[in-house]
């Protein structure tokens, strides 16, 4: 009787430690492949309150980043304009996680009009996490996160890019293949 109840007790410790884990580790990078997204309010480089632009009408490639790692995304975002896809069907934009930041958010709104400017770039802002909470991207401090997003709303590619772990060519040439396959369907 002592055993079968030593037994039981094991068991719940062992039920409790799976759940804690599961659930735990479930919020670092919640966000998977076939997830369907919301397009939650952000701010443009004005402050002024902005969405997604073409979010559900077009493939659309979203850059996620602090300013500093705002540069890791670069290799892939150069390869994606340099297909120059149809403006119809597809839109390219970066998010800049000022949250995270640490440069004044002044400072950032200003650099990010200058950037805009000079690449006729959509760039928006996120001052408080919105869009890692809402679509559950997790921590994304010091990392820049490149989501691949279809016409139906939903995850076709994501990637989390930090200094130890920058794009390579067989990674670029991948999204590269899926943004022509995803643009091919009607």
């Amino acid at each position: 009787m002592e055993r079968s109840l030593l037994w039981k007790s094991l068991m719940v410790v062992v039920a409790c430690l799976v759940i804690a884990f599961t659930f735990g580790a479930g919020f670092v990078n919640a966000a998977s492949v076939g997830q369907e997204l919301s397009n939650p309010q952000i701010r443009d480089a004005s402050n002024d309150p902005a969405t997604i632009p073409d979010f559900g009408t077009h493939v659309i490639a979203l850059t996620y980043a602090d300013t500093s790692v705002s540069n890791l995304g670069d290799p892939l975002n150069d390869a994606m304009k340099a297909k120059k896809y149809s403006k119809d069907v597809y839109r390219g934009l970066g998010v800049a996680n000022m949250k995270d930041s640490s440069a004044p958010n002044f400072v950032i709104r200003e650099i990010i009009k200058g950037k805009i400017e000079k690449y006729k770039s959509t760039i928006l802002t996120d001052i408080d996490l919105t869009l890692p909470n809402a679509w559950g991207l997790g921590n994304c401090k010091g990392k820049s996160v490149f989501i691949l997003i279809g016409k139906d709303k939903k995850i076709k590619y994501i990637r989390y890019t930090d200094k130890n772990n920058p794009w390579n060519n067989v990674e670029i040439n991948a999204v590269l293949k899926i943004v022509d396959d995803l643009i091919a369907k009607k």
